[in-house]
């Protein structure tokens, strides 16, 4: 079974990744490529993908990784319907008691 995924590239400290499609059991550093389908720059969110490569990937089954969906998701490539769709992340805060614009005003520090 084939996946895409990200491959890390660039510097330490500033990573590009390259959107590869490889076997799912290997690990996405060392495994064989079988073949590159786009970039993610994360510090300027340009994303390029090869649309007629990935479709093609997808349409014979390519397993694609949550990240890699949402930059699907914005570009041509039509997802088949199999494809999980990445589940929103709902934020909480722990305690918001502690917030500082939950805390009551001090009027001391004000004089």
């Amino acid at each position: 079974m084939l996946a895409i995924r990200l491959q890390r590239l660039g510097r330490k400290g500033y990573p590009v990744y390259r959107i590869a499609v490889q076997e799912a059991q290997r690990h996405p550093s060392s495994g064989r490529v079988v073949a590159y389908a786009g970039s993610y720059n994360p510090h300027t969110k340009e994303v390029t993908i090869q649309t007629e490569v990935m479709q093609k990937y997808l349409d014979n089954g390519a397993q694609p990784s949550p990240r890699v969906v949402k930059l699907l998701q914005g570009s041509d490539v039509v997802l088949p319907k199999w494809v999980k769709q990445p589940a929103e992340k709902k934020r909480s805060i722990k305690s918001p008691e502690k917030l500082r614009k939950n805390q009551p005003k001090d009027e001391g520090a004000e004089a």
